[in-house]
């Protein structure tokens, strides 16, 4: 079991909470640009010191390590997001029958749990199970790595939301129009028929209902974090 300093899903401190990224009361660092390429261009060099909060337990339904691995990242890229109320974290260590996409309220520590598909590159033979990601163009892979969300549009399976990889081993998601989106084959109806869901090119797809969750309490300048545990 991993220590407090990962993120574990235990009571953290008030001293701890003085090094966790996912913790309530982190400030935003301020934006000079409305564009994501300009966002992550301009970024600060450091993020300011964030004031510490009593207590907060975060949600077992995250796996500890993962979530040390997440929140390592964040800090390491803190200087570019604009919001940090919520975070987001996929767990492709698991099934797509699973739920592996989780929303983290950084105030309270809550986890919302979701169903989201990997992309075909990453799954060949439709196991069912990511073997592998790739950030090359063309790939229809998913990739590996921290994102910052972008704005929304209208997009192929109606309103999406767009990421931006802050990573070498997700750097051309933007290029490779990687986003967050809703889709049939992402729908629970579809486990039930085939005891996994079906796969995306890439993107982040989500049931319909879950999205508008994303839609809502996401939107520009905030941090997403997609892995698999070896």
């Amino acid at each position: 079991m991993a220590t407090a300093e990962g993120f574990t899903p235990v009571e953290l401190s008030r001293r701890q909470l003085l090094g966790t990224g996912f913790a309530a009361g982190m400030i935003a660092t301020t934006a000079r640009s409305s564009t994501l390429s300009e966002l992550v261009r301009n970024a600060p060099a450091q993020a300011p010191s964030v004031a510490a909060r009593p207590r907060v337990i975060v949600d077992p339904a995250i796996d500890p390590n993962l979530l040390a691995r997440a929140r390592a990242s964040f800090d390491r890229h803190r200087s570019v997001l604009t919001h940090t109320d919520t975070v987001v974290i996929a767990d492709f260590s698991k099934a797509s029958r699973e739920h592996r996409f989780f929303i983290l309220d950084t105030h309270s520590g809550q986890v919302t749990r979701h169903l989201v598909a990997h992309g075909r590159g990453s799954d060949p033979d439709h196991s069912g199970f990511v073997e592998r990601f790739s950030n090359a163009v063309g790939s229809e892979a998913s990739s590996n790595g921290a994102y910052v969300t972008g704005d929304y549009y209208p997009g192929k399976y109606g309103r999406s939301l767009r990421v931006s990889g802050l990573d070498p081993s997700n750097s051309n998601a933007y290029a490779r129009a990687i986003v967050v989106h809703s889709a049939w084959y992402a729908e629970p109806g579809v486990i039930a028929e085939h005891g996994k869901l079906g796969r995306s090119e890439g993107c982040f797809a989500l049931p319909y209902d879950s999205l508008q969750e994303v839609l809502q309490r996401t939107g520009p300048g905030r941090f997403l974090y997609a892995d698999k545990l070896a």
